[in-house]
């Protein structure tokens, strides 16, 4: 092999590899741009890695349902959690047991699910939209059936595998 030869060998691996770096780079700092979210957006996580980020405008196409609170008879109007979950991550990367934990910052509040909660339909595992357009996680679960035990203001939602 001629030395002109090895060096364009060498060229285009270097080449390759300055690539692969900055594609790899390019992937790390779009995850990371979850802290780059548009006001009121609700960032999803997997296992600590950065999904998605939604909207409750992003969440119109989806079926709304509801139920009627006990405590004051009040409709709650809203999208199921699972639905919502399922437009971002692959159902099968979701076990019975995985966690789910919405969580609202401003109020220091948060509840823990498990999938197998959040995807049963009658448990009515709901993102509602509140008085002030923010969302709020609402159920007929006994332990999220009051409004003390409601996470108002949800701003992230993460997801743990068990």
């Amino acid at each position: 092999m001629k030395q002109r030869t090895r060096i364009l060998i060498a060229l285009a691996v270097l080449a390759v590899l300055a690539l692969v770096v900055l594609g790899a780079d390019a992937l790390l700092r779009r995850r990371a741009s979850s802290a780059e979210l548009p006001a009121g957006s609700i960032p999803l996580y997997l296992d600590g890695k950065f999904v998605a980020a939604f909207t409750p405008s992003d969440l119109e196409e989806l079926d709304k349902t509801g139920f009627e609170d006990a405590e004051q008879g009040k409709q709650q109007e809203g999208w199921l959690l699972r639905d919502v979950i399922r437009l971002h991550v692959n159902p099968r990367k979701l076990k019975p047991g995985s966690t789910i934990t919405a969580t609202s910052s401003s109020r220091a509040k948060s509840v823990q699910l498990t999938w197998s909660e959040v995807d049963d339909p009658a448990n009515q595992v709901l993102l509602a939209l509140s008085n002030r357009g923010t969302l709020k996680l609402v159920s007929v679960l006994p332990k999220l059936d009051t409004r003390n035990e409601w996470v108002q203001d949800v701003d992230r939602i993460e997801i743990t595998s068990p």
